[in-house]
């Protein structure tokens, strides 16, 4: 068993509210979610409207597999639109 985690850290641009980010930072959610079949939720930061921090997992039973597609959630994070990925840790886990 593999398992890859993802913290990260946006900044939302134009945010004035908690609801503004939160729409934001739902919509990400449930775009990497359907795209990506990995879990995510907001783990920080919950009341700050211009910044959140993500926590991301995914299950796999291939190293190369998790890998890469870590490697593309950053890509995707790093060039979105609606926020500026600000900070990133990623790290990768195996059991027997």
């Amino acid at each position: 068993m593999v398992i890859g985690i993802l913290q990260f850290e946006i900044g939302v641009h134009g945010s004035a509210s908690l609801k503004d980010k939160r729409s934001v930072v739902k919509s990400l959610k449930d775009r990497l979610h359907r795209e990506h079949q990995v879990s995510v939720a907001e783990v920080a930061k919950l009341d700050d409207h211009t910044r959140g921090v993500l926590g991301l997992a995914l299950v796999s039973n291939d190293m190369p597999h998790t890998q890469s597609t870590l490697d593309r959630l950053i890509d995707k994070l790093q060039n979105h639109r609606d926020f500026e990925l600000i900070d990133h840790k990623k790290e990768i886990l195996t059991g027997r």
